[in-house]
C-alpha cells in the first residue's frame, strides 16, 4: 500500500518505520527543511516529500501532528485527494499544550479535526504510547498482545486501518463511530492502559462521557509531581488508576 505520513514525531516516525519494514511504500513530511527531512526519511526507510506531495498518489494518509497544528495546515490540502483514500488521525488534545480551541466544545477531538480537513477520517493509534508502539508489538495470536481502538464511520476504511494496526504488532478493536471516539480519548479507561482486545472492549464500554477530560487533567498533575518524570510502567499504572476512578 502507498501511504503518506504527515508528521515524524514519536508516533509518526515509528509508524513510518514499521509500515516500511512491513513492505508498504511510505513517504513522510514534516516542517523541517528538505535536507533534514531526507535524512530522517532515510532512517525510517521512507521517502521524503513536501506537504503537497505527501498526499498525492497514495491510498492512505496518516496525520500524526500536534493537535493545535491542524489549523495551520495548508487550506484545501486534501481538495484533490480521491474520496477512497483513507484518512487516519493519531492525535490527542491536551489543553496545557494545545491551548483553548474554538469549535471543539461538545464534539469529539476527531470530529473537530474532520471538519478542519473537510474529510471523514478514522481515529487510530491515539490510545497507545510511543514506548508501547515501539517495543511491545507481538505476532498475531501471541498471548498478551496489546490492542488498539479504531473508530470511524466507514467500515471499509476501518478494516484497512485494522490491518495496519495488525502489521505493527497489535490487535485492533472496533471503537465505534467517530461520534463515539471520545471513548478512546485521554483520561478514559481505553487510553494508554495497555489492554488486550477483550479488556479494551470492556474499557470502551465502561467509559463515561464527560469524565475523560477531568481524569486527563488529574493525570497530568500527577505526572508533574514526579521528580523526575515517571517511568513507562508508572505512566501505565497512573493511567489505569485514573481510569478506575471514573
Amino acid at each position: 500500500m502507498k501511504i503518506g505520513i504527515i508528521g515524524t514525531g514519536a508516533i509518526g516516525s515509528i509508524l513510518a518505520s514499521k509500515l516500511s519494514a512491513a513492505g508498504h511504500q511510505v513517504k513522510v513530511t514534516n516542517t523541517r527543511d528538505m535536507a533534514t527531512l531526507k535524512e530522517i526519511a532515510a532512517k525510517l526507510g521512507a521517502e521524503a516529500a513536501t506537504i503537497e506531495d505527501v498526499v498525492n498518489d497514495v491510498e492512505a494518509i496518516i496525520f500524526s501532528i500536534p493537535f493545535k497544528a491542524y489549523k495551520d495546515l495548508p487550506k484545501n490540502l486534501l481538495q484533490n485527494v480521491p474520496q477512497e483514500v483513507i484518512i487516519l488521525d493519531t492525535s490527542n488534545y491536551y489543553p496545557f499544550r494545545d491551548g483553548e480551541l474554538a469549535g471543539l466544545e461538545g464534539r469529539t477531538e476527531s470530529e473537530y479535526i474532520s471538519e478542519i480537513l473537510g474529510r471523514p477520517l478514522i481515529k487510530v493509534f491515539n490510545n497507545i504510547m510511543e514506548y508501547t508502539l515501539q517495543h511491545k508489538g507481538k505476532a498475531a495470536g501471541e498471548e498478551g498482545r496489546i490492542a488498539i481502538s479504531v473508530a470511524g464511520d466507514n467500515a471499509a476504511h476501518k478494516k484497512v486501518a485494522a490491518e495496519l494496526v495488525d502489521v505493527t504488532g497489535f490487535d485492533a478493536v472496533d471503537g465505534g463511530s467517530l461520534a463515539e471516539s471520545w471513548r478512546q480519548e485521554p483520561g478514559t479507561p481505553a487510553y494508554c492502559t495497555e489492554l488486550n482486545a477483550a479488556e479494551l472492549q470492556q474499557a470502551l464500554a465502561a467509559a463515561q462521557k464527560g469524565k475523560g477530560p477531568v481524569a486527563r487533567d488529574a493525570v497530568m498533575q500527577k505526572f508533574q509531581s514526579f521528580p523526575p518524570f515517571p517511568s513507562h510502567e508508572e505512566v501505565v499504572a497512573i493511567n489505569r488508576s485514573a481510569a478506575a476512578d471514573m
